[in-house]
């Protein structure tokens, strides 16, 4: 009863612990993601960083090429060598051993110790020298044993002869026979040489087998094996490769080293570059670069204190034109108050009379009266975008609710509507406001010119208006279903005097600056005015001001275009 409880906590305790291992998984995971997407932004960033970088690898691919193909090389030359060597000292420890049998009196029965004696004295290597393996056998056809396999140190044997090499040595027995081989010296943990007691390499290691053929008197044929390991090529092979690495990092590194001097030569005056343009283009017209020298650098430095010279005489030449320009308006809209006062007073005494005065007459005192109100509306303007151009404007905002404003302006263009032919319609969502502190003088001013020119551009057609409002910004949009605006006219709407049919008149005495000064009336509230329209399709008007007076947009609570979305209850509304 008691090992059910602990099946299973112990149960428990291999999920947690799994579920521990899935978490630093998933926390490395997270980390190597994070330390390569700072080197692709350093690699995107920092010019220098991709040209050490970059001579970097190339560098080691060079010198990594170069160093593998000189170790082939050198590495063929001495295999090439070490065979030169083996077949030659082969050749003339061969000559020795027939000699010495061709000459021998030693009797059958002692020929095999006679033969061991003299491999181990005369064709073995002194002791402590383990450059030379020397194996005596019997042919493959030779079926005597009056002489045995002989294998000089203990622990090379017969079978690190390939037997490709003895084949070899049996179909041409006139000519010596040479292989490559990977030598395994020792199958004993501590074997020693017999006759010295030194201890035998026992690692592997190549090798190279000479065989050749002698004939023994009384004995028949034998085979003559040596066998030369090659250690003293792989040392200096070892040696040699250590020195490529060690020569191929010092010269990664110092061609690195010599990159990043080279490219700091170039990117640190560039840098200085884009920070004095940075400083040039946010006002600090005084920036000037160093340029000292006559090189490239310094030239691009000269070439850049000659553009911002002339920038600077530029712009404050353009900076005067415009303090000349925002006088001038000023100062006349302000000077032909006076005129235009007495001449208000003349024509409304005027108007007041045109009943008694013959009909050409009262026509003309109609029309003076009619023109003089366009050109009050016209000098206020002036006056207004005066004081938007010298900074002067300043707002009085309020929590308002723009529904209030909307009916206001709804009553004012009513006429205008009615003339037009035009239903002014408000969708507005029950028993919901739309509060916003913003100057309510100015908005209503925005929304009145943007319903004016809704009715004048409507053809007739009904306009309608929309709200929206979310927790950060509150938005008027206004639409007619006219002819429309044509591809780029959105971006032009607010200039100053623009028409989109320059033969088109004012029906409805504007000034031709009712945009522009609505624009600056959205700026100032830190908002935005934005047009969309499309031939035959009517055109919209957005206004988005912010709830909280300074705060920033990010967003509109309305589409300014179909393709954004679709407007609150706009399929089935009235």
């Amino acid at each position: 009863m008691a090992s059910a409880p602990s099946t299973e906590a112990t149960e428990a305790s291999d999920a947690s612990g799994a579920e521990e291992s899935g978490a630093s998984t998933a926390t490395r995971a997270h980390a190597l993601a994070r330390a390569v997407q700072a080197v692709v932004d350093l690699w995107r960033r920092s010019l220098r960083f991709r040209v050490v970088t970059s001579t970097l690898v190339l560098g080691l691919v060079v010198v990594s090429i170069i160093s593998l193909t000189m170790y082939r090389s050198i590495a063929d030359g001495l295999v090439e060598e070490k065979i030169d060597h083996s077949q030659a000292d082969s050749l003339q420890l061969t000559t020795r051993a027939q000699s010495y049998f061709n000459n021998t009196d030693v009797e059958p029965g002692e020929l095999d110790v006679s033969a061991s004696d003299f491999v181990a004295r005369s064709l073995a290597p002194p002791s402590g020298d383990d450059s030379r393996y020397v194996i005596l056998t019997p042919s493959t056809q030779n079926e005597s044993s009056t002489i045995s396999t002989v294998a000089y140190p203990q622990g090379v044997g017969l079978d690190q002869v390939p037997a490709a090499l003895r084949q070899a040595v049996a179909a041409d027995p006139a000519r010596q026979q040479t292989m490559t081989i990977e030598l395994e010296r020792s199958d004993v943990d501590g074997a020693t040489e017999p006759l010295t007691g030194v201890p035998l390499n026992t690692d592997a290691g190549p090798a190279v087998v000479v065989g050749s053929r002698i004939e023994v008197p009384t004995a028949g044929n034998h085979d003559l094996y040596f066998i030369y390991p090659m250690d003293q090529e792989q040392a200096t092979l070892q040696t040699i490769s250590r020195s490529f690495f060690l020569g191929a990092l010092f010269l990664i590194g110092l061609v690195s080293g010599i990159a990043y001097i080279v490219t700091s030569m170039v990117v640190t005056p560039v840098r200085r570059a884009a920070s004095a343009a940075e400083r040039l283009s946010s006002g600090h017209l005084n920036e000037r670069m160093s340029a000292r020298g006559h090189d490239d650098l310094a030239l691009l430095g000269q070439s850049f204190n000659d553009m911002a010279d002339n920038l600077q005489t530029q712009i404050r030449q353009l900076e005067g034109l415009s303090r000349v320009q925002q006088r001038f308006v000023s100062d006349v809209s302000h000077e032909l108050r006076t005129p235009l006062t007495t001449i208000r007073m003349a024509a409304d005494l005027l108007h007041s009379s045109r009943d008694e005065m013959d009909p050409v007459t009262g026509r003309s005192a109609e029309l003076l009266h009619d023109e003089l109100d366009r050109f009050e509306e016209l000098l206020a303007d002036l006056l207004e975008i005066s004081r938007y151009d010298a900074g002067a404007a300043v707002l009085e905002q309020d929590p308002v609710d723009l529904y209030a404003i909307i009916d206001r302006v709804v009553l004012a263009t009513e006429s205008i509507a009615d003339a037009r032919g035009s239903d002014v319609i408000v969708h507005r969502e029950p028993a919901r406001s739309a509060v916003a502190e913003i100057d309510s003088r100015r908005i209503e001013r925005v929304l009145r010119n943007l319903v004016v020119n809704a009715i004048e551009h409507g053809e007739g057609r009904p306009v309608d208006i929309w709200v929206g409002i979310d927790d950060e910004a509150a938005a008027v949009m206004i639409q007619d279903h006219g002819v429309g605006l044509k591809a780029g006219e959105a971006s032009l709407v607010f200039n100053r005097f623009w028409r989109a049919d320059p033969a088109r008149t004012r029906t409805t005495g504007g000034s031709g600056l009712g945009l522009a000064i609505a624009l600056e009336d959205a700026r100032l509230h830190h908002g935005w005015l934005q047009a969309w329209g499309e031939p035959g399709e009517g055109s919209r008007f957005r206004l988005t001001v912010p709830r909280a007076a300074g705060a920033p947009l990010t967003t509109s609570p309305l589409p300014l275009t179909p393709r954004e979305g679709r407007l609150p209850g706009e399929v089935g509304s009235a």
